[in-house]
C-alpha cells in the first residue's frame, strides 16, 4: 500500500527542557493542525519510557524505564490519523556515557534536557490508522 504525497510546510525549533517528548511532539501538531508528515528529533533527555509491541499478546508493553541522562541517537516517525484525531508514531534510539544504546517505542514519560526537530507536513488523502490489521493485530493505514 503506497499512495503519493505533497510536501507542505517545514517547521524546524527546540522543545523546552523538562516537557515530555511525546506530548510536545503532539502538542505542536496539533496547535499548527498537522494532520500528516513525518519528523525527526535529536537532543538529550533527562530519562525515558521505551515501549514495545508484544507480538504474541498484540498489545503495546512499557519494556524499559531508564531513569539517567542520555543523548537521542535518533528518534523519528510519522503523523497521521488515528480514532478521528491526529497520531504520533515515534521510535527513538538513546545513548548513556558508556555507549550502550537503548531503542523502542517512544512513550510518555521521556523528559527533554535539550531536543531540536525538524517536522515536515505533508498533504493529500489522510493515512488514517482505522481497523486491527488480521495478521498484526495492529492499527495500520488503511487504503
Amino acid at each position: 500500500m503506497y499512495r503519493e504525497v505533497k510536501e507542505g510546510r517545514s517547521f524546524i525549533g527546540r522543545f523546552q527542557p523538562g516537557e515530555d517528548l511525546l506530548s510536545a511532539l503532539t502538542a505542536f501538531c496539533r496547535k499548527h493542525r498537522i494532520r500528516m508528515g513525518v519528523f525527526r528529533v535529536i537532543g538529550a533527555v533527562r530519562n525515558a519510557a521505551l515501549g514495545y509491541y508484544n507480538q504474541d499478546i498484540r498489545k503495546y508493553a512499557e519494556c524499559i524505564r531508564l531513569d539517567k541522562k542520555m543523548e537521542i541517537i535518533s528518534c523519528n516517525g510519522n503523523i497521521s490519523i488515528k480514532d478521528h484525531e491526529m497520531f504520533i508514531h515515534a521510535h527513538i534510539s538513546l545513548a548513556g556515557h558508556d555507549g550502550k544504546v537503548f531503542g523502542g517505542h517512544l512513550m510518555n514519560g521521556t523528559e527533554i534536557f535539550a531536543a531540536e526537530f525538524y517536522i515536515e507536513e505533508l498533504f493529500g488523502r489522510d493515512l488514517v490508522r482505522e481497523e486491527n490489521d488480521p495478521q498484526t493485530g495492529l492499527p495500520l493505514w488503511q487504503k
